[in-house]
Order: C-alpha cells, then sequence, then structure tokens
C-alpha cells in the first residue's frame, strides 16, 4: 500500500522540533530511525497528518559514560552500539540485544530512543531497559524531566511521554564489580521477532543473590519485569533448584498470547527455559 498524505518537516535543532510539536499537538509524529513507524504508515496503520524527521539532530547521538551511567542519545544507531567499546566491555545486556535486533540493514537506521518511544512489547530493548533499572529522559516545552524505566511503558504501543515531549536520551546505571548481566532471545529465523526472550541482571555477593532484575519480550502486551522470578533469586544461593523455581515463576507470570509462533502453554514454557538460560549466562559474567 501506499502511506496517506502527510506534511513533512526536518528541524535542525531540538528546539525546532519540539516547537513543531507543540504546535501540531496530536497530528504530530516523531520519525527517527523509522524502522517501525514507515511499515506502519505503508500498510496505513499509523497515518500521522504532520511528520516530523529529527535524523539532523546529531546532538542527540552520542555513547558516553557519566558519573555513575551510560548516557545514551536517542538518535544513537543500533549499529552505534554494537561497535561501541564501552557497552561492548561493560553493558552485556546491551551489547548482547545489539547483535540480535533485526538485520545489519535496519540496524544501520534503527535507533535506541525510537525503539523505546514506539514501546512495542516485541522489541529487544524495553526488556533489556528493565533489567538495567535505566532512566528515560524527556525533553518539553517545560524543560527536562527523568523517568524511571519502571513507569515508562503504560500500555501496548503506549508510554508515559506527553504528546508533546521528544525521548532525548536513556541512562543505564554502571553495573557493580560484582553483578553480571545477559539477554537471550529464542526466535523462528534470524532477524525475527522473539517467540521470547530474557534480560537479566544479578548481583551476589557472600555466594548469594542479593538483587535481581529480569525483563522478559513478547511474553505480555506491555514490557514487563518477571518480578516473582526476582523474588525466586533475592536472598538465595543460585542453585540449580532455585534458578528451576525463578525459570518457573516467569512462565507463570507472564501473559503471552496465541499467533504464528505458538500457543500460550508453548510461550510460557520457553519463557521458563528462556529466564534459566539466561540467568546461567549471567551468573558466568558475575
Amino acid at each position: 500500500m501506499i502511506p496517506g498524505e502527510f506534511e513533512y518537516f526536518a528541524p535542525v535543532t531540538l528546539q525546532e522540533a519540539l516547537t513543531l510539536l507543540t504546535e501540531h499537538g496530536d497530528d504530530g509524529k516523531i520519525l527517527a530511525g523509522g524502522q517501525s513507524l514507515i511499515p506502519a504508515m505503508r500498510f496505513r496503520l499509523a497515518v500521522p497528518g504532520i511528520l516530523i524527521d529529527i535524523n539532523s539532530l546529531t546532538e542527540l547521538s552520542y555513547i558516553r559514560q557519566e558519573n555513575g551511567y551510560l548516557a545514551i542519545g536517542a538518535m544513537t544507531r543500533e549499529s552505534d552500539l554494537e561497535v561501541s567499546d564501552v557497552v561492548q566491555n561493560g553493558y552485556h545486556i546491551l551489547a548482547d540485544a545489539a547483535k540480535v535486533i533485526a538485520d545489519p540493514i535496519v540496524r544501520n537506521m534503527a535507533t535506541l530512543g525510537g525503539n523505546l518511544a514506539h514501546s512495542d512489547p516485541a522489541n529487544d530493548h524495553p526488556a533489556v531497559m528493565l533489567a538495567y533499572d535505566a532512566q528515560i529522559v524527556a525533553a518539553g516545552p517545560n524543560g527536562v524531566r527523568v523517568i524511571p524505566i519502571d513507569s515508562f511503558f503504560t500500555g501496548l504501543f503506549e508510554n508515559s511521554l506527553k504528546h508533546n515531549e521528544i525521548l532525548t536520551e536513556i541512562r543505564i546505571p554502571t553495573p557493580a564489580a560484582n553483578n553480571g548481566g545477559a539477554y537471550l532471545k529464542m526466535e523462528r529465523k534470524v532477524g525475527d521477532y522473539a517467540i521470547s526472550a530474557a534480560a537479566v541482571s544479578l548481583t551476589v555477593s557472600g555466594g548469594v543473590c542479593t538483587a535481581a532484575r529480569i525483563g522478559l519480550t513478547n511474553v505480555s502486551a506491555v514490557p514487563m519485569r518477571a518480578m516473582n522470578a526476582e523474588k525466586a533469586l533475592i536472598g538465595n544461593a543460585l542453585t540449580d533448584d532455585v534458578i528451576e523455581a525463578a525459570g518457573q515463576a516467569a512462565g507463570a507470570e507472564c501473559d503471552p498470547s496465541q499467533d504464528l509462533r505458538g500457543s500460550v502453554d508453548y510461550k510460557r514454557d520457553i519463557t521458563r527455559v528462556m529466564t534459566k538460560r539466561t540467568i546461567r549466562a549471567a551468573m558466568e559474567r558475575l
């Protein structure tokens, strides 16, 4: 199909983009990498009247270590995450995810900020950021605000960004020395959406798990944490029985829907398996 008619703007500053977004209200739609929006427009699943292309905002493309966290500009391409030494050496969950998102052609254009702003529970980054306890920075006409990731995703393809705000930065806390993390994905073929995937962050002290965060991909209508699975780990040594209990909890608390990737029961069991595998992968990186 052919997209519906729209008016196109290409601002060169963040302030110009915010002004356009404020002026056009709900008709305005931000175009970042466009790897989700353009296909949706092609099939008229999205019909924005105003398209605000922020690809010229190079000020929003960066990866840098700040005081206690990794700051990533919203327009940073997925391919940049793949080759970043900082990401590859110190942020293993993100490094794992960067390799399995779609294909190289998509990763050359897709942006981290666009991925999160799209808020698709089938995308890989929501679970990753939930595992990291990341923060989302949003700019609007009234200034900048920081949104905890646990309160960012509010529904299917919905988040807490206001209609006149733009996601500008993602902040990931620097993992502690006794922390390990991983992201593993089960997919039908390379580049596909996950049947199920898990992002796991573990902190272990004295042989006991003192903190855990687990994000799940594509097994709920809203990007979710497996909190019962986290509780099964925290306060315990990571034995086979404890890991099995965490996997069972993740499978039970997720809420998948039946589709071409499998039945509900199948997806719950895959989630159990993937959670266990990812916990073990995170343990190897402690």
